[in-house]
């Protein structure tokens, strides 16, 4: 699935690597705990999270992930967009819940990573 669909799907608003949504994406993983993404090293994830501060995105860095969307219509900080941007990591935010914008993305076709 293309991160484009995952914002079409979720209704995400793309706040920073639009330029990225044509790459693809075949498995979702949601969390607030940074720790357990951290043990999660799979290519083409999406990280869905309610965690809004600059430790998701340098989480995301680490483990290599394409794209985190921040749920439960949670604000992003500034902060967060530009290490974003310079990390080359799409980010978006989301209105839903993560339990729904995670059942969107599983009925669509993202799979969970176990």
């Amino acid at each position: 699935m293309k991160l484009k669909e995952v914002a079409r799907i979720i209704e995400g608003n793309v706040l920073c690597g639009e330029d990225k949504l044509d790459q693809e994406v075949e498995f979702a993983f949601s969390s607030d705990l940074m720790s357990d993404v951290l043990t999660i090293q799979t290519d083409g994830m999406v990280l869905l999270t309610g965690l809004a501060n600059v430790q998701a995105i340098r989480t995301a860095e680490m483990s290599d992930i394409q794209c985190v969307v921040v749920v439960r219509n949670k604000t992003v900080t500034p902060e967060m967009v530009e290490l974003a941007e310079e990390s080359g990591i799409v980010l978006m935010e989301c209105k839903s819940s993560m339990f729904k914008a995670s059942g969107l993305l599983f009925q669509n076709g993202l799979r969970p990573i176990f």
